[in-house]
């Protein structure tokens, strides 16, 4: 027997233990089933779940499961990132705490201190992954810094260098001066920031008094300038372009030159170029031969390049100083309070400095070109594909991808440096001395890169190093590429791209063929999650206040493609009721006797409400896998709720409840056995739908109403039921009796009929198909439309509203029962308060500014927000208008 309640917390741990304990989410490289592949993200090893995990780890452990039941052999490849600066942050921030520095270490010492922290620590966010009911095939989990993968990445530098896509460069980067380390455009935050704007007079050369003015945020990269951008058609500074300017505080002789970069229309209208410490002064300094200047050290501090007066200060101490400095020779213009972004490591927290420094690239152009023909020729493709656009502008544009990281965690760089800087890049040190060797014609020492790869160059080889490349293995034959890669928008170029590059070069085929960019999880506001905000929503939280499977479902049914989800905590508290209900109708079926019967046999049903049931059990099938397979989850979920607490509960169980309850000393309906055996078959096959998305609750149900409870339902195959099980004479005759049940119960909903009240209804104009349902489920539906009578006839009494009901008008007198001027009143009053706030959301629609200023996300909701009282507005003015009739 069922328990009363539904316990989640008791339920989850118990089954997920025996599910991976069982082997059910393994795969068979020997099986002949078609393969099905996703890769899993790999999370941060040093991260926790959060809600954006909860929603890709969600759908991604839908597919895997759906596809399992339909037969396919699924791997879905678990395993971790390293997370270079994330994990050693983390572990200096340990030992700062027992007051030990790294550097006291030495890098092998501090790098096992990182190996002890991930086998202590390490796991966490895969045991949460657990919590969410994630089945992946746990074990052949892998962690990007594992020796097969590291082999994988050592092969691939090597291979890439040694056909010249891989070289050694001076550029800018963006610079952590508190990590001291190159860091990636996703590591950058761009932060708010209340600033000045200083518009300094540089004097023109050869002519006494003449200044041309240029503005900056930061005035002490002004000791790095090599030049001044004018914009060629601006006839203000034609007369200037091939001049000078002289560097005020330095004394340098800058060329001030015409680059389409300087905008006209902004302050005015000159830039001043720092080629070594801004990304877009760079690009200038390489098209007019600028001077390159690195005033910074890895500190942040002034280096030898500025005058004397400023070495060795830190950055903003000497934008004080060199502020004070102009203020006395009279070079400033003015000053002016200015908001702008100032990028900030997202770790670090401190301003992120672009700095000019050696680095290891990647030649990403040449890499990136046979992954725009995969996306323009389909072979991948993007859902929504919209986000293909986006693909395409980030490829199209790409710069020289910065690999190296000035990190002790990480794959180190296969490179050595001989005596004299030559540098040997080989797999192995015994490789690279035997090339020093041969090249010196002695045996020399070498000196080992110290710098690692970018965590995103070993991420972008999951797709086949997990699968045991550079080894021709079985499961690389069977398993690559992979059916479909989930994630986000936000690292499609990061990500998505690379290992896009990758696959297509190392292994002549794209990773994945369908790429699914699932939505942000925002608060119930639409704003996005940050601690800042205090808004952040944790997923483990409602799992522990509400369920696993409330949380899935909740998820699952917000995901609509191409929208974000506002999620509030109502939502899963809704979905918990909705567990809940699963719950009870198991229980109330368990209480009258529906139990599964092997031979029973849906198509040769006889009752009609049976044969109903089971046609739609079959639709449901069919829909739900339809929006699986093309990855609208919200629909899949949509159906099954609506199947479920619809047409399952609401209904059905509704009709049949006279069916299975025997009154007590009467007899049997004669319907009983087989109501009995298809209520136990509808709801065992409503397990097998539900089960990808609500796994707990459904398995648990599985020991009660499986066909075979010692088998679990997560081994289960996806119903096959055929087409022939809708029938719809059948469909048409039970949509007819939910449609007048419904009509009535509307109707006394708008009227405010007292639920206790028991009002007759007649049918006028109905013809003889009509005539004879009425007849068969007279008493249904006066027990269901809380009805005193149901009668033909062609009269309409006074005090009756009216509705409308295929050739039939129903009538239900009311004026008994209600005050209908208080109902009038009711009515007109609700109709103006809608029209209010209809006029309200027109108004900020047709505002200029506000459609300027207004993200699109906010724009679209309030047009959704007026659709809907729109709507509300006319079902409250065709109530108004029926209760106008009442009156007379």
């Amino acid at each position: 027997m069922l328990d009363k309640t539904y316990t989640p917390a008791e339920v989850e741990a118990k089954l997920y233990d025996r599910w991976e304990k069982s082997g059910a989410f393994a795969c068979d490289v020997a099986s002949n089933a078609a393969p099905y592949t996703i890769m899993m993200p790999p999370p941060n090893v040093t991260g926790s779940l959060h809600m954006g995990h909860a929603l890709t780890f969600t759908v991604q452990d839908i597919l895997t499961r759906y596809h399992r039941m339909t037969g396919r052999d699924a791997l879905w490849q678990p395993g971790t990132d390293h997370a270079g600066i994330a994990t050693q942050m983390v572990v200096e921030r340990n030992l700062a705490a027992d007051g030990v520095d790294r550097r006291d270490l030495g890098r092998d010492a501090f790098i096992e201190k990182v190996w002890e922290w991930k086998a202590e620590s390490g796991g966490t966010i895969v045991n949460q992954l657990r919590r969410l009911g994630a089945s992946p095939d746990w074990v052949r989990e892998r962690f990007t810094m594992d020796e097969g993968l590291s082999a994988a990445v050592r092969r691939v530098f090597v291979q890439l260098y040694k056909e010249g896509l891989i070289y050694r460069d001076k550029r800018l980067v963006n610079w952590d001066p508190k990590f001291q380390t190159a860091i990636s455009d996703l590591e950058v935050e761009a932060k708010e920031v209340d600033g000045n704007l200083w518009h300094f007079r540089y004097p023109i050369e050869g002519s006494e008094g003449r200044y041309i003015v240029v503005a900056t945020t930061r005035p002490e990269t002004m000791l790095g300038d090599t030049g001044v951008a004018v914009h060629p058609d601006d006839e203000r500074y034609k007369d200037l372009v091939g001049r000078h300017a002289i560097l005020p505080l330095v004394g340098r002789r800058i060329p001030i030159v015409a680059d389409e970069y300087a905008d006209p229309e902004q302050g005015s209208g000159a830039v001043k170029m720092t080629p070594a410490h801004d990304f877009n002064d760079f690009e200038v300094g390489k098209r007019r031969n600028l001077e390159i200047i690195n005033i910074f050290d890895a500190h942040a501090h002034l280096n030898e390049n500025v005058p004397d007066a400023y070495r060795g200060l830190e950055r903003f101490e000497a934008r004080k100083r060199v502020i004070a400095d102009l203020e006395a020779l009279e070079l400033i213009e003015k000053i002016e309070p200015h908001k702008h972004t100032v990028p900030h490591g997202d770790r670090s927290g401190v301003p992120v400095e672009p700095w000019l420094t050696d680095q290891w690239y990647a030649d990403a152009a040449t890499l990136a070109k046979p992954a725009i023909e995969a996306v323009e020729t389909g072979k991948t493709v993007f859902v929504p594909k919209n986000w293909e656009k986006t693909y395409f502008e980030w490829m199209r544009n790409i710069q020289p991808w910065c690999i190296s990281r000035q990190l002790w965690w990480g794959h180190q760089i296969p490179a050595w440096y001989g005596p004299d800087g030559t540098v040997f890049v080989e797999e192995t040190e015994e490789a690279a001395a035997a090339a020093a060797a041969t090249h010196y014609g002695k045996t020399v020492e070498l000196t080992r890169e110290p710098d690692v790869l970018d965590t995103w160059f070993s991420s972008a080889l999951w797709p086949f190093s997990t699968l045991g490349w550079p080894e021709e293995t079985p499961e690389l034959a069977r398993y690559y590429p992979g059916d479909v890669l989930v994630t986000g928008f936000d690292i499609i170029f990061f990500w998505v791209a690379r290992m896009m590059m990758m696959g297509l070069h190392f292994k002549k085929e794209v990773p994945f063929r369908t790429v699914y960019i699932h939505a942000l999880v925002r608060d119930a506001k639409g704003q996005k999650m940050s601690k800042s905000k205090n808004n952040v929503i944790d997923p483990l939280e409602l799992i522990d206040r509400y369920g696993t499977d409330a949380l899935r479902f909740t998820l699952t049914a917000m995901a609509a493609q191409g929208r974000d989800i506002k999620l509030a905590e109502g939502r899963v508290e809704g979905y918990r009721n909705f567990v809940t209900k699963i719950w009870n109708a198991a229980r109330f079926c368990e209480m009258n006797g529906c139990a599964v019967d092997p031979a029973f046999d849906p198509a040769a049903c006889t009752a009609t409400v049976n044969r109903w049931i089971v046609g739609e059990v079959r639709k449901t099938s069919v829909a739900v896998a339809e929006a699986i397979e093309a990855y609208k989850f919200n629909e899949a979920a949509g159906a099954l709720y609506q199947f479920f607490w619809g047409s399952f509960c609401d209904w059905y169980l509704e009709f049949t409840k006279p069916i299975l309850q025997t009154p007590e000393g009467g007899t049997e309906h004669p319907d009983a056995a087989e109501t009995r055996a298809a209520t136990a078959w509808a709801l065992n096959r409503a397990l097998h739908l539900l089960h990808p998305i609500m796994p707990y609750v459904t398995e648990e149900l599985w020991a009660s109403f499986g066909e075979e409870a010692d088998t679990m339902l997560i081994r289960r195959g996806w119903p096959a039921l055929a087409a022939e099980l809708v029938d719809p004479a059948v469909e048409s005759e039970m949509s007819w009796l939910i449609r007048l049940i419904s009509e009535v119960r509307s109707i006394r909903s708008e009227m405010n009929v007292p639920p206790a009240a028991q009002i007759p209804l007649i049918l006028t104009g109905a013809g003889p198909a009509t005539e004879a349902r009425v007849e068969r489920y007279r008493e249904l539906i006066l027990r269901l439309a809380r009805l005193s009578e149901v009668r033909l006839g062609s009269d309409v009494p006074t005090g009756a509203v009216q509705g409308v009901l295929d050739e039939a008008t129903l009538v239900l007198p009311i004026a008994d029962v209600i005050d209908v001027a208080q109902e009038r009143a009711r009515l007109t009053k609700e109709v103006g308060k809608v029209d209010g706030e209809i006029a309200k959301i027109d108004k900020k629609l047709s505002n200029e500014a506000f459609i300027a200023k207004a993200p699109e996300e906010v724009i679209e909701e309030n047009r959704e927000r007026r659709a809907d009282e729109v709507e509300r507005r006319d079902r409250l003015s065709a109530a108004l208008k029926r209760l106008e009739a009442v009156a007379g």
